[in-house]
């Protein structure tokens, strides 16, 4: 069964055309002209990934990323016409998994589109189970306990904190956890990795501020404590 996709923006031609391009790669679409008809569309499609505007005329897209992300972990690819890095920034730090600026080409959609599939597909390689201190990884399930207690992850972010955890007590930089995580490094991209560090250790950590197992190495980027 191919996977769906829910495509939600309020300009036609830009739906259409990444329908098209989506729908020949061999995805199933749905698609959505604002943000109500989005978070409805979520409900009843029950998409395995969705493409989302920004700029929408009702719901913005960050207040539909925000209210997805009390629902569902459903993966997400944001399209802004905005410049300011702040804007996606802040898409990332409330759930989304990737971005896109427009004009964007199709290609690099569907191939984005592709890459997060294949993390998302490709999470139970390897060891079933990873376990470092109290943090317990279940890569077939993509599920998440600290201290025992359930912790749900957007994608990106499950897959960054593999990583981490796969190799506790090595220092990456931004962009070898871009590469570990998308298979290319994008320099443009990689104050995104802070985003999503900082939502992880939201999501983990006793205490953000002084954080217990992502830790910060000044200079270079980020490891996972040894335990």
């Amino acid at each position: 069964m191919p996977k769906r996709i829910l495509v939600v923006d309020d300009e036609p031609k830009i739906v259409e055309i990444v329908r098209d391009y989506l729908v020949h790669a061999g995805f199933d679409v749905v698609t959505a002209g604002s943000g109500a008809s989005a978070l409805s569309a979520a409900r009843v499609d029950r998409p395995d990934l969705i493409v989302l505007d920004l700029g929408l005329p009702d719901l913005d897209g960050l207040d539909v990323t925000r209210t997805l992300r009390k629902q569902s972990d459903v993966p997400i690819i944001m399209l802004t016409a905005r410049a300011e890095e702040s804007d996606k920034l802040i898409g990332l730090e409330l759930g989304a998994d990737d971005y896109l600026t427009k004009p964007f080409s199709p290609k690099e959609l569907v191939a984005r589109v592709r890459a997060l599939f294949r993390r998302i597909d490709g999470a139970a390689s390897g060891a079933r189970v990873l376990r470092v201190a109290d943090v317990d990884l279940d890569l077939d399930r993509m599920a998440t306990e600290v201290g025992g207690r359930r912790i749900e992850l957007t994608a990106t972010e499950f897959q960054l904190l593999a990583e981490l955890v796969r190799q506790h007590g090595r220092i990456f930089t931004r962009g070898q956890l871009l590469n570990a995580v998308r298979g290319v490094a994008f320099e443009s991209y990689e104050r995104a990795i802070d985003a999503h560090i900082k939502n992880i250790r939201r999501k983990i950590e006793p205490d953000p501020r002084e954080p217990r197992y992502i830790q910060t190495v000044y200079g270079v980027g980020y490891k996972f404590a040894e335990p």
